[in-house]
């Protein structure tokens, strides 16, 4: 296996997605006190997809990449936690793509990750519920699930974020 040194591949990673990410969608390594980069931990927000239940909310997420990232996938957390069937109730994403033993390949890029979960919102995958509340309302009761989506859109409005 070819030695990738993470921080290098992210530098470039977030030197691309400076240059050309998608509209709304933030992505940044987190700054500690000491004012250094933190690259393997980025605080993102992904919009919730046009003309879905999910529109006008701003979802904060953090990616955790591991020492042997791109080998193996970031981590990538909801915070705080939102409402959705393939969303743990710790806030992690359950998502093939992100999975290093389902879809995970080292060529994937931060900006394919959130854009995988951004599709993920308004397209859940019912084979694989992470979430029992949000998976039972849904199967139960599409109306209620559809307005507490909404709901939580609005709480979530880019509040503080931009």
């Amino acid at each position: 296996m070819a030695c990738v040194d993470p921080v290098e591949r992210l530098k470039e990673e977030y030197k691309a997605w400076a240059h050309n990410h998608p509209k709304d969608f933030i992505a940044n390594p987190v700054k500690k006190d000491n004012e250094e980069i933190d690259w393997l931990t980025w605080q993102c927000a992904i919009p919730g997809p046009k003309k879905t239940i999910w529109e006008g909310g701003l979802y904060k997420l953090e990616l955790s990449f591991p020492q042997d990232y791109p080998f193996k996938p970031p981590k990538c957390v909801f915070n705080p936690v939102i409402f959705h069937p393939n969303v743990f109730p710790s806030g992690k994403v359950s998502l093939s793509l992100i999975d290093r033993n389902k879809g995970w390949k080292p060529q994937i890029t931060t900006k394919e990750v959130l854009l995988g979960i951004q599709l993920l919102l308004s397209e859940p995958n019912f084979q694989d519920p992470a979430q029992a509340e949000a998976f039972v309302v849904y199967s139960q009761s599409r109306m209620e699930y559809e307005d507490r989506v909404k709901k939580q859109a609005k709480e979530m409005a880019s509040n503080g974020l931009g």
